[in-house]
């Protein structure tokens, strides 16, 4: 089943590769990981027996563009060919978003493949999932070797429905990622219809032109890509040659830009005092209903000159907020939510303090509405 990451505006979508034992699953998963630049794959774990066989799974999560403003992270499997093996293709298919069933296009293999078609109908019907109404796409493949059966013949046979085919040669990687390509776009286009996949956000008068769409995204990346313009700062991954991105993280929200209150310097008791009286209220007219009490509380404490109780208050609003983005560390959290990284160091230093001033709290306080202000821009919590 996909998932969804609200915060980081990413969908992560899982393929299977089906189909009988030795039809090129698992050279074909080999060749995507050799293709893919290594920032943007995550390692590929196979186990498989001396006849080359995969026996559990391969497992590859890949990086592609984005669809809208939301980004895709693909994980692909294989699964075993041999049909004592069934228990664990079953435990493989589950949770899938699509399945490319490679065949294998040699006369003598037409038997394994019907057979391991009429598998992959049964496993997905226990999964309550009908095949002729599931993302699929057919992989003719080892069409590189000689005395191959005509793909008229292959198609008749396992592909009816008439569903998108390739003809590939994985060994070499001829058709491979037009195969990804196509199940990719009936994953993403299926998880529409369910509205599983969150609508694009308001774009913003003057923000320039929009990403493509993944078809065109992908297309770029399989016969080269423009550099990006000048300015931008979205990451961008490629199935192939192309400009190698500047850095390999985890895509971040856009928002709109907002208003953040500068960082505080290092002041004397009596400018912080002064300041003081600005920063009350500010917080708590950021805060969420579920966070108002807590905001409160930290400025009830810094107008009564109990700088350890306002930073302590500071410290338990700031670990809840940032809860909001999900789970993870504090300071995964925090970037997902594009806090200042320096910012919350400095803050967690706070803690290791045994005599705080009135800066220091003033500064808890600044903290505690730049998590606010990130929150109300990405619209969580959203109330429900």
């Amino acid at each position: 089943m996909s998932s969804v990451n609200l915060m980081a505006r990413e969908v992560a979508a899982k393929i299977v590769f089906y189909g009988p034992g030795l039809s090129g699953k698992t050279t074909t998963l080999r060749k995507i990981y050799e293709t893919v630049r290594p920032a943007h794959r995550g390692e590929m774990m196979s186990i498989a027996t001396e006849g080359d066989r995969t026996l559990f799974f391969d497992f590859l999560p890949v990086k592609v563009e984005r669809v809208g403003d939301c980004s895709v992270r693909l994980a692909l499997y294989t699964v075993p060919g041999q049909v004592f093996y069934n228990a664990t293709r079953k435990l493989v298919l589950q949770g899938a978003d699509g399945v490319v069933f490679v065949a294998d296009s040699q006369p003598e293999a037409m038997d394994a493949n019907r057979e391991s078609l009429a598998n992959l109908e049964e496993n997905l019907f226990e999964h309550g999932i009908r095949l002729d109404r599931f993302p699929l796409v057919m992989q003719w493949n080892k069409r590189d070797l000689e005395g191959v059966l005509p793909v008229d013949v292959l198609r008749k046979e396992l592909n009816p429905r008439g569903v998108p085919e390739f003809e590939t040669a994985a060994a070499n990687g001829r058709g491979v990622l037009d195969t990804l390509k196509a199940i990719t776009r009936l994953v993403i286009k299926d998880l529409r219809a369910k509205r599983i996949v969150p609508p694009p956000r308001p774009t913003t008068p003057g923000a320039g032109p929009q990403p493509a769409g993944l078809e065109a995204q992908l297309t770029q990346h399989l016969h080269g890509r423009q550099p990006p313009p000048p300015g931008s700062q979205q990451p961008t991954v490629t199935f192939g040659g192309g400009p190698a991105p500047a850095l390999a993280t985890a895509p971040v929200p856009r928002v709109a830009p907002v208003a953040v209150v500068p960082p505080p310097v290092q002041v004397s008791p009596v400018s912080a005092t002064q300041t003081g009286p600005k920063l009350l209220g500010a917080a708590s007219a950021l805060a969420s209903g579920d966070m108002f009490d807590h905001a409160r509380a930290a400025e009830a404490a810094f107008m009564a000159g109990d700088y350890a109780t306002c930073v302590t208050a500071c410290t338990d609003a700031i670990r809840r907020a940032l809860a909001f983005a999900g789970e993870g560390s504090l300071a995964q959290q925090a970037y997902l939510l594009r806090v200042d990284g320096a910012d919350l160091l400095r803050f967690q230093g706070l803690a290791t303090q045994q005599l705080l001033r009135v800066d220091d709290a003033a500064f808890a306080l600044y903290v505690l509405m730049q998590v606010f202000v990130r929150l109300n821009a990405v619209g969580l919590p959203n109330g429900e």
